[in-house]
């Protein structure tokens, strides 16, 4: 039996996009039926499409054969996205196998927030998303495919690709994911690291060190963020072959699972087991991707990225959806940094087998969801593995291999999924209670106000927050400077909690799956750039935030109090270039995209 909020939920979900869903598919059935065979192009135009395609230039121009179109995210810099460079000549041979022929459509930016974290290129962190979008529709755009198969992990990169790849919905689409980096250093002393450096008590060679055993090879970053929370949803959402999210690079089963997608991906065209994307990302997975995401404990930019991903479908979400379904799911797993293990430990003690059995069984996810996967989201409670250099899948565990790290629901760590909204007279905000102890979910103290992550670093370096101080950062939106993620604030408001204080971070702008143990009102709706109410805050005014009872409030009289100006740069490091993204950018609920807004969808 479905939970009944769950069900209430979807309910409510389907009911606000049943217009805009309908549009969709009205579309996504046009588009199919004029675009749906490559065969209508011209001679001259069909010949430009496979004149490059050595060895299966006559099955592509001669035979009704399945031709995938390969999206990739390839570079060397990211160490998640390195392993790509040889997939797309293994992808070639895996679908000769089956008759098909696939061709690298096109390749698509990615950035690191780890490497821009920061610094003035982390501001076109979140617009990156839309120019993926925009970069996957143009590789798309030659009508030369039958499906779709997406090489991304990353932060704004799968949602980026789902998002572009819904706008040709009527292929069905499989993401193939590279897998996590082995476990570096424990994380505990990377954090203890990152906190004596910020106290001015180890020097930046000794930091240095400790970051390169933290990050030291290829593969996704091993911390509960961003990208591995993407791969937890792509399995949710039936995009995945199943168990596909964390397994490692460069191992025989990565290499099957990436043979394997490529074998399903042919099967599932139109001529065979017909499953576009349009109709695999519907409300009830896209139900499915936050329940996951709540029972993990998972990344906090989802609340902006699968409102994004959703309005591409023709679905509406926003935080009030968010905030009562996580009243509804409890927190089943305890990753980096909310827990001491990484993603590897976690796939080790049952992984994404144990979480979706454990959630079908307690009635928390949609089963009656299309996926790529025969069985539905059945299919998804197995763990595959190597029989004869083939895959195969059994059963996941029944029992979690650490319950420090992995429990069933019956035992979760806590009743609810810990991803909060919070409200009143500064506006709407996430909190995410998972990370936080629970006798920190209510602070009340006068606040200091800052513009910019270095002014408050430079107030923390001169002894001005030693005290209980809730540190207000605004401007920080998408309309203001992208709103890029504020990490750099992360261990100087540790070491002040470290000491006693009562401490909390308000802000319109990111903090996103590295959340740490420091209370925090994130993404706050409006932002202060254009007439949101931390524009009139000052220095010394009282807030409160209170998780417990949603709350978000300043304690001051705002009426007729002149806003303060935004001195956000905007130059430099390409960002004059984004000006138009920021421009047109809507509010961090509505997921933050300028493209989105623009197109009206």
């Amino acid at each position: 039996m479905l939970n009944p909020v769950i069900e209430k939920v979807t309910a409510r979900i389907i009911a606000n996009s049943r217009d805009s869903r309908a549009r969709y598919l009205d579309l996504m059935e046009s588009e199919g039926s004029r675009h749906g065979d490559r065969h209508f192009l011209g001679c001259s135009n069909l010949a430009h499409g496979f004149a490059g395609a050595e060895g299966d230039q006559s099955t592509i121009a001669f035979t009704k054969a399945i031709n995938l179109g390969i999206v990739t995210t390839y570079n060397d810099m990211l160490s998640a996205h390195q392993p790509y460079g040889r997939y797309p000549e293994a992808m070639k041979l895996y679908a000769r196998e089956v008759g098909a022929t696939a061709q690298v459509a096109g390749g698509v930016p990615a950035m690191c927030d780890g490497v821009t974290q920061g610094y003035d290129g982390m501001e076109l962190s979140l617009f990156s998303r839309d120019t993926i979008a925009l970069s996957t529709a143009v590789a798309l755009s030659h009508a030369m495919f039958d499906g779709m198969a997406l090489l991304g992990v990353c932060d704004k990169i799968v949602p980026g690709l789902v998002i572009g790849a819904l706008r040709f919905g009527y292929l069905p689409a499989v993401f193939v994911p590279s897998g996590p980096m082995p476990s570096g250093i424990a994380n505990k002393e990377k954090q203890k690291v990152r906190q004596l450096y910020a106290e001015g008590k180890v020097g930046r060679a000794e930091l240095l060190e400790s970051e390169m055993k933290s990050y030291h090879s290829p593969g996704t970053c091993t911390f509960y963020g961003t990208a591995n929370s993407n791969q937890m949803m792509m399995e949710l959402m039936g995009l995945h072959v199943p168990g596909a999210a964390f397994v490692p690079p460069n191992t025989p089963l990565r290499s099957a699972l990436t043979r394997a997608s490529v074998h399903r991906l042919a099967q599932i065209t139109r001529d065979g087991d017909y499953r576009p994307m349009a109709k695999v990302v519907d409300e009830k997975a896209i139900v499915n991707a936050v329940v996951g995401l709540l029972a993990t404990g998972g990344s906090t930019n989802h609340a902006i990225h699968i409102p994004a991903m959703a309005r591409a479908a023709g679905i509406r979400i926003d935080w009030q959806d968010i905030d009562e379904l996580s009243a509804a799911v409890p927190l089943i797993a305890r990753v980096y940094p909310n827990g001491s293990g990484d993603v590897n430990h976690f796939h080790a003690a049952g992984g994404m087998g144990f979480v979706t059995r454990e959630l079908l069984n307690a009635g928390l996810i949609h089963a009656d969801v299309l996926t790529i996967a025969e069985g539905g989201m059945a299919a998804y409670a197995e763990e595959p593995v190597l029989a004869d250099n083939a895959v195969t899948w059994q059963p996941a565990p029944e029992e979690s291999g650490d319950d420090a790290m992995l429990r069933p629901v019956s035992d979760a760590f806590t009743a609810d999924g810990g991803m909060r909204l919070v409200t009143g007279n500064l506006g709407r905000a996430i909190f995410k209670t998972s990370a936080v102890d629970a006798e920190r979910w209510t602070i009340e103290a006068p606040c200091r106000v800052f513009a910019s992550q270095e002014e408050a670093l430079a107030a923390f370096k001169a002894g001005e927050l030693e005290r209980d101080v809730i540190v207000v950062l605004r401007f920080q939106g998408p309309r203001a400077n992208g709103m890029p993620e504020l990490h750099k604030l992360t261990a100087p408001l540790g070491v002040l909690q470290d000491r006693g204080f009562k401490v909390a971070l308000v802000t319109d702008g990111r903090m996103s799956g590295a959340s740490g143990k420091v209370p925090a009102a994130i993404h706050i709706t409006p932002e202060a750039l254009g007439g949101g109410p931390l524009a009139q805050v000052r220095d010394g005014d009282v807030i409160r935030l209170c998780a417990n009872a949603g709350t978000l409030e300043v304690l001051a009289d705002l009426a007729g109090r002149e806003p303060a100006e935004s001195t956000a740069m905007g130059q430099g490091m390409g960002r004059e270039l984004f000006t138009m993204f920021r421009a047109q950018a809507d509010g961090a609920e509505q997921g933050g995209s300028a493209m989105l807004a623009v197109a009206g969808l």
